[in-house]
């Protein structure tokens, strides 16, 4: 089978290895699609170290389970799932634990990405927006677009979404954004202050993982609200006002989770939104590359060119005799 190895910095190349060996307790999975995670670009550049290598990224997928170990029940062969796991993905076939697997009902085995659903429903239950609150979003990519629908769910006053890009901010009102503000054009503080009678909004997410919204998000909050760290901040120190957070008793949420059980909730949550109709990334998957080409998947979700919100690669099996 084919697998992607990360060699070095912005170098992927496709190796043969035999198919994965599965243990009792996992299934040998049948890869669709990874999605490339913008947590994973620092490691693709170098920028997380250049000591490690070679590496295998990868943990968005989707695919058909092929085999089953002697221990699992519930899943069988031809079931399409999503599924987490911490590496190798980008190739043909990968073995995994199968509590880790979801079965997907209703929706496009490509567009099946329970890990990213899960990280966005982990984030916005750990805010716990209220019925009435007025909440910001900094940041329309893909994971502020999914944080996004799933607050438009929550009955919220006000939902105001920013970002520097007009296509970003298109998207964001098409979406439920109730109110949409770009930056570089318009003050933000000040378009908050309007909407909220001077008072700032309940909760904010932070969902771009760049220095400046850090420094914009005390002016924006209201008194003891809640500042919610979505975006994956990477690439060096960052600052922030202390002093201002301080005074202003915020509090201040890491939506960021470690623990197996909290992000498999999470995914378990996304893909029941997924699998009613409730949620849909049909619109958020706009590149798609295959396995050959996943160096330029990486390359275009570091560029953002116009459009841009997330890239899948695509595994075809259609050569296999």
């Amino acid at each position: 089978m084919k697998v992607a190895v990360l060699r070095a910095p912005r170098s992927f190349e496709l190796v043969e290895e035999p198919e994965p060996e599965i243990r009792p307790d996992e299934v040998l999975l049948r890869v669709a699609a990874c999605g490339v995670c913008t947590s994973e670009l620092d490691v693709w550049t170098g920028a997380a170290g250049d000591s490690g290598f070679p590496r295998f990224p990868g943990h968005e997928v989707s695919g058909t389970v092929e085999r089953v170990g002697s221990e699992v029940t519930g899943l069988e062969p031809g079931r399409t799932v999503a599924a987490w796991v911490t590496s190798r993905w980008f190739g043909e076939y990968v073995g995994v634990r199968a509590e880790h697997c979801l079965p997907v009902e209703g929706a496009p085995e490509q567009l099946a990405l329970a890990e990213p659903l899960g990280c966005a429903v982990n984030a916005v239950e750990l805010a716990n927006v209220s019925l009435g609150d007025d909440v910001l979003v900094v940041g329309a990519g893909f994971m502020g677009a999914l944080v996004l629908e799933l607050v438009a769910m929550q009955g919220v006053r006000e939902l105001v979404v920013a970002d520097t890009r007009p296509e970003a901010l298109e998207r964001a009102r098409a979406l439920g954004a109730t109110r949409t503000i770009n930056p570089a054009s318009e003050s933000l503080p000040d378009a908050v202050s309007e909407l909220t009678g001077g008072r700032g909004v309940d909760v904010a997410f932070e969902v771009t993982g760049a220095q400046q919204p850090l420094l914009v998000l005390g002016d924006v909050t209201r008194m003891s609200g809640k500042i919610v760290i979505v975006g994956y901040h990477q690439g060096g120190e960052r600052r922030i006002p202390l002093a201002q957070w301080n005074y202003r008793a915020y509090q201040i949420l890491n939506a960021h989770f470690r623990e197996p059980s909290t992000i498999l909730r999470g995914m378990r949550i996304g893909m029941r939104l997924l699998s009613s109709g409730r949620l849909g990334l049909d619109g958020l998957v706009t590149h798609r590359f295959p396995l050959e080409e996943v160096n330029r998947a990486f390359e275009v979700a570091e560029e953002k060119p116009r459009g841009f919100v997330k890239s899948v690669v695509c595994v075809d099996h259609g050569q296999e005799a």
